[in-house]
């Protein structure tokens, strides 16, 4: 009997980001990937959002590596938070660009000593514990993108990573269909994991190549003007077509942001981004030339609020002050979530006399995932048993269920997991075997523990306000021996609404009063029903629900 293998899921089903599943044989564990997902306006506060990895602590004694499909920090960003709370040094695999990016989190969290980078290249296989694992080049949006194929006890699992078929790279490093396809000839495919972000989308996604198009016209149009182009700090093939369109223009080409500075450094230095050294300078030298002769690629492209564009907007960023008739390129699409603010800060880059050129106005942008001719294109080839979508939300998800089932992936084979699934492959097939710990976790500040009634607590807050009751109560007696004292925040301003405060004052006696008749005097009951009563006075008042907060003192 052949031992069996599972597939544990920690992240990246049923959400963009958080990406991290366990292949699990033999008590020997390898991580796919290790993500973190950016917070929403629905978590006040919130810096990132991790996976839940109780199960890999507690079984770290089996971990014998992580494999990095790519370098992108939904996919990465996690590892330093993983490794500050395992006791093992941890073999991580990729790229040399994928392990770039990723050491620069792990070094800023001082966890160097933890990580063992290990190189791989396209086509290697390398025996990773009890797993055969090959490394096949795919196309995405950062270079050096994998698809891995695991050799295992159960037959091959494929993972496709983060992919799309584009026949026209701006690298030329195609994804190698043919390998894929004789691997599934050759071995077959017992079970398929793939990418299900654009799956919802007809069609196949442009190549990155259209976007350099795009971008060249533009530099020819605005040969008098400062450009500013911002885009993701790891899309190196876009930061390389930037450069290629400004280098073409005469233009000197500044980077903005830490992140950009470094990403581009790292790219340069591994031959994978190409620009001349008498072209890129450093931002601080920006004054000294024409707007004609000037580009600078920056972050901020999702709004973020300390961000490098989104300072420039606000006319806060000491390097560049905007001016009248400058371009700015806004080369991505708004993760989800992000509409808003970046609308808010193409508002006021506007209000600063800039023009404005984003994906609904022109081809500055294409997807780095495939959509669904793509998808079923990538099904025909591997021809897998079974077949589990991964990477995305559930209607992604779903809609990659369906893809499966008209390419002829038998329906019995089809999972539609989420986070927290354990699926087993045995000698009887694949099937659900339970479930780990696979919540969110919160990250605020250094803190990694911000829970979901926290966040119900700042949403609250932040939508209603709070008043804090304080009284000093003699539990004698039950006489009241100061206050109440009524503080608000976000309710109404005290000195607008006086009268409404003294009732809410008396509102207050009232229940101490009635806690003193009720013979019930301890501080729990007294917090509760000063709690309760004047909650309900309030609603009933002004139709909010403000947090309350009773600060019950005795005497």
């Amino acid at each position: 009997m052949t031992s069996q293998v599972s597939v544990i899921f920690l992240g990246g089903l049923g959400e963009i980001g958080r990406n991290c599943a366990l292949i699990e044989q033999d008590d020997r564990i390898v991580i796919l990937d290790c993500g973190l997902m950016f917070p929403n306006s629905d978590m006040p506060g919130v810096d990132l959002v991790l996976p839940d990895l109780t199960y890999v602590r507690e079984n770290q004694h089996k971990v014998v590596g992580c494999i990095l499909t790519h370098g992108h920090e939904d996919h990465t960003g996690a590892l330093s938070f993983l490794m500050r709370d395992i006791d093992i040094v941890l073999p991580i695999y990729g790229s040399e660009l994928s392990l770039g990016l990723a050491a620069n989190r792990i070094e800023e969290a001082g966890l160097t000593d933890r990580a063992e980078y290990i190189a791989v290249s396209d086509g290697e296989t390398l025996e990773i514990g009890p797993f055969r694992v090959e490394f096949i080049p795919v196309t995405h949006s950062v270079p050096h993108s994998f698809a891995v194929a695991l050799y295992t006890s159960q037959g091959v699992i494929f993972h496709s990573g983060d992919f799309k078929i584009d026949l026209n790279p701006v690298d030329g490093r195609l994804m190698d269909l043919g390998r894929i396809g004789a691997i599934a000839s050759n071995q077959g495919i017992r079970l398929l994991l793939s990418d299900s972000t654009n799956a919802e989308e007809v069609g196949r996604s442009e190549s990155e190549s259209e976007v350099g198009k795009t971008l060249a016209r533009l530099f020819g149009e605005s040969k008098d003007r400062r450009i500013v182009v911002t885009c993701f700090s790891s899309h190196i093939h876009r930061i390389q077509q930037v450069a290629n369109a400004a280098v073409a223009a005469g233009r000197r080409v500044f980077t903005l942001g830490r992140s950009m500075g470094k990403n581009v450094a790292l790219a340069r230095r591994l031959g994978l981004l190409y620009i001349p050294d008498d072209r890129i300078f450093d931002i601080d030298q920006v004054s000294k030339y024409p707007s004609e002769e000037v580009c600078i690629i920056s972050t901020g492209s999702q709004g973020e609020p300390m961000s490098a564009l989104s300072l420039m907007a606000a006319g806060e960023n000491k390097w560049l002050k905007l001016e009248q008739d400058d371009l700015v390129i806004i080369s991505a699409d708004a993760i989800p979530g992000n509409e808003t603010a970046i609308g808010q800060v193409i508002d006021s880059l506007y209000r600063r006399g800039a023009s404005v050129v984003h994906p609904g106005i022109d081809k500055v942008h294409t997807s780095g995932h495939a959509k669904a001719d793509e998808l079923k294109m990538l099904l025909s080839i591997t021809r897998p048993q079974g077949f589990i979508p991964v990477h995305g939300e559930f209607r992604h998800l779903f809609n990659h269920t369906m893809l499966a089932k008209e390419m002829g992936v038998p329906p019995d084979n089809i999972l539609l997991a989420e986070d927290g699934d354990v699926v087993v492959l045995s000698d009887s097939g694949i099937d659900f075997g339970g479930q780990v710990p696979a919540g969110h976790l919160y990250v605020d500040g250094v803190v990694g523990d911000v829970n979901r009634g926290v966040l119900r607590d700042r949403k609250a807050l932040a939508e209603e306000g709070v008043i804090v009751v304080v009284v000093t109560v003699d539990m004698k007696s039950g006489e009241l021996i100061t206050g109440p004292e009524i503080i608000t925040r976000g309710w109404i301003h005290a000195d607008e609404a006086e009268g409404l405060i003294e009732e809410a004052k008396a509102e207050v006696r009232r229940s101490i009063a009635d806690v003193v008749f009720q013979d019930a005097l301890d501080l729990e009951t007294l917090r509760r029903h000063v709690r309760t009563s004047l909650g309900k006075y309030v609603n009933k008042q002004t139709k909010r629900r403000p947090m309350i907060v009773p600060v019950v003192l005795e005497s």
